[in-house]
This record gives structure tokens, C-alpha cells and sequence, in this order.
């Protein structure tokens, strides 16, 4: 079986997933990068095989090369099928979700718009935070990762199931906006911002002539 695996350099799951197909498919080719990496077109561009799997990959997979995949390239989202896109787990603290889960997808030239394989998801609890909620996403996204890899060992089908995106994906854009903060906001809106755009450090900001300030607490 010849798979090619993307992944996101420096974290850990990504690394285990990445070292258990190796060690499963010896002949996978595996890349890691950070996001603003530039595409490793050199390394790839003769490739063809199989499946090409997206585990946290910093990179658009180009839709080229997607087609090359002979039996399909295969994506972990770490959102549920109603948070495509980017800023997933931000917007559903804003919007005061109870649950929430990631998605195993395939991949067409539209970010997170292919037929979905399966979803697992979890309950969002009052003191969550976008740093908890990813964490979660991410040990499920694991898991699943397992899974499927069995299916591929074994030659098993990997059907698409019933369940579809709900909405378009969310953008660059809209996570920018989410994270401004203006006078005209009331304390409520506020902290919502706050926290939904707050991961290892708060990324929302008010901006006075040109220039940002961070908040750092709500007192």
C-alpha cells in the first residue's frame, strides 16, 4: 500500500500517527511542516499511490494532486460537520455549543467539503476553553486516525457515511473578526470574544490609532 501522510511538525499525536503508519506501511512517505511552510511540491511530484491521509496538515493539498491518490485522500478535521473551516473551536465557544467533535472526511478541491466518513464527539463543559476543547478533538482524532488505518491495512472499503457538512467553511476573515473588540460591544459580547479567541494567549484586541492592545483578563 503506498500512502502519503501530511502532518503538523512538533505535535505529539501527529508524531504518533505518523510513526504507527510507518511502522505499519514501511513505504510511507511521511511530511510534517508548520502552517506558512511552503508546499513540498519537489519532494512529491512524481508521486502516485493510494492514499494520501491529512492528519492536522498545515497545507491545502493541491486538488493535482489529490486526484492522484488512487483510492483516496483522507482528512482529520478537528470540528464538527456545523464548524468547517478554520477558527472551528473558537466559534463554537462563541456560540455557546454543548457539544462538539471532529470529522474524518475525504478531500476534494474545497477545504472541508468532502463526503464525511465519521464523526466523534463530546460534551462542551461551562469551564472549557478552546485550549481543553482542541485537546479533546485532538485525542479523538486519534483514535479514528487507528481506526481507519486498520480499515486501509485490511483492505476494507472506507464507506462514506449519511452525514453532511451544515454549513460553508469559516474563514481567515471571520476569525479575524471575532477577534476585535470595540467601545460599542457590552461587557457580555465581550467576554464572549475574550474567551472564544483565547488559546495559550488571548488573541482578541481593541485598536486605537493604529494601534492593537491585547487584553490579558477580564477584571
Amino acid at each position: 500500500m503506498d500512502i502519503l501522510f501530511f502532518g503538523k511538525k512538533g505535535d505529539r499525536n501527529t508524531e504518533i500517527a505518523a510513526n504507527y503508519t510507518k511502522q505499519i506501511f514501511p513505504n510511507a512517505i511521511i511530511i510534517l511542516g508548520n502552517r506558512g511552510d511552503k508546499f513540498p511540491n519537489d519532494e512529491i511530484s512524481l508521486w502516485r499511490g493510494d492514499y494520501i491521509l491529512s492528519y492536522l496538515s498545515p497545507w491545502i493539498i493541491p486538488e493535482d494532486l489529490l486526484n492522484r491518490a488512487t483510492k483516496g485522500a483522507i482528512n482529520w478535521h478537528p470540528g464538527s460537520p456545523s464548524y468547517p473551516g478554520i477558527g472551528c473551536t473558537n466559534f463554537a465557544i462563541y456560540n455557546d455549543e454543548k457539544d462538539f467533535g471532529m470529522t474524518c472526511h475525504y478531500m476534494n478541491k474545497t477545504v472541508d467539503t468532502g463526503s464525511i466518513i465519521e464523526t466523534r464527539m463530546f460534551n462542551i463543559l461551562e469551564n472549557d476553553t478552546v485550549l481543553s476543547i482542541t485537546e479533546k478533538c485532538y485525542a479523538l482524532i486519534l483514535t479514528s486516525y487507528y481506526s481507519i488505518i486498520e480499515k486501509i491495512y485490511n483492505h476494507t472499503i472506507i464507506e462514506p457515511s449519511n452525514l453532511k457538512w451544515t454549513r460553508k467553511p469559516y474563514t481567515r476573515k471571520e476569525l479575524d473578526e471575532l477577534c476585535i473588540i470595540t467601545n460599542k460591544m457590552g461587557k457580555k459580547e465581550i467576554e464572549k470574544r475574550i474567551k472564544a479567541t483565547t488559546y495559550d494567549k488571548p488573541w482578541a484586541y481593541t485598536e486605537i490609532n493604529g494601534i492593537k492592545f491585547y487584553y490579558n483578563n477580564l477584571s
